[in-house]
């Protein structure tokens, strides 16, 4: 998946691969689920399983780059940039691969390429996927890790709705319609947030999968109780997460009209929205343990 470029606003050839493959695998499932997509949901999905009560949210897009006008670049969402990262798209031209260029003295951004790409082309870092026996290396990482989690999750949920959602790098959009199509249609308001987070001081890699208490928002305490206890009872290896910024799809559930309760629950990753984001396998290993526990219990 870290292959396939699903740059924010155009998230359409994930959404292809993740309807393919539900398809390819759903009748080895311990449910079935109804599959909600098509043009009612733009490039999101929505697979209910048997009588819900939690919804878990993974969004499909990443970051990346918009050419401008002349050889100028514009970001989509917080790409890092660096001199000589290499960028992949393609336009009415053909296939692209070029290089990032970022001018010392005032940041603007541009690429190098034997020619100019067509404005408006969208190019994402090009996929170099690295892996240990410890550890997974690519570009986005964030948040094809939490599709990949979400899709795994679906061989074992009995009850729930793992939701596919877009524009998450870039300001959000599509989580408020279809929270409320959710909450309006099946009468649940609780969910978990399959995303990447940071590795920091207080977050390390291979000591368990994140649970965040808060970032730039605050969850409900009574909820985030809950899933810590369940947690704990498991025995499942976790940390716990406190951050005064960064956001994800609950930034829409929280100011939404609907009363979600929400936690963020995933894997940390170093190297944060550069072509070499890096996690531990056992942090990958625990955040698909405890969603599968989490599922059962909440």
């Amino acid at each position: 998946m870290c292959h396939i470029q699903a740059p924010a606003g155009h998230e359409t050839q994930l959404t292809d691969f993740v309807l393919r493959y539900v398809e390819q695998n759903m009748g080895q499932w311990c449910t079935k689920p109804v599959v909600l997509a098509g043009d009612k949901f733009q490039d999101c999905i929505i697979l209910v399983f048997g009588s819900p009560r939690t919804a878990v949210f993974a969004h499909l897009d990443s970051i990346g780059f918009t050419v401008r006008y002349g050889r100028q670049l514009v970001r989509i969402g917080g790409p890092a940039a660096e001199t000589g990262y290499r960028l992949v798209g393609e336009d009415s031209r053909g296939k692209i691969d070029c290089t990032l260029v970022v001018d010392e003295n005032t940041g603007a951004l541009s690429y190098d390429y034997s020619r100019e790409i067509d404005r408006g082309t969208e190019l994402t870092f090009h996929c170099d996927f690295r892996e240990t026996e410890t550890t997974v290396q690519s570009c986005y990482l964030d948040n094809r890790l939490g599709v990949w989690n979400a899709l795994r999750l679906c061989e074992t949920v009995e009850h729930g709705i793992v939701v596919f959602s877009c524009w998450e790098e870039h300001g959000g959009g599509s989580v408020a319609y279809l929270a409320k199509y959710i909450y309006e249609t099946y009468g649940v308001r609780q969910a978990l947030i399959s995303d990447i987070t940071w590795v920091t001081e207080g977050v390390q890699p291979g000591q368990g999968v994140a649970i965040s208490l808060r970032d730039s928002l605050i969850p409900r305490r009574a909820y985030v109780d809950r899933i810590r206890r369940i947690a704990e009872a498991s025995g499942i290896a976790h940390q716990l997460e406190v951050e005064g910024s960064g956001g994800s799809d609950a930034k829409e559930l929280q100011h939404g009209a609907q009363p979600w309760d929400w936690c963020f629950v995933g894997a940390p990753e170093d190297n944060v929205h550069s072509p070499d984001e890096i996690v531990n396998k056992r942090d990958i290993e625990s955040m698909l343990a405890l969603y599968r526990v989490l599922m059962r219990e909440l």
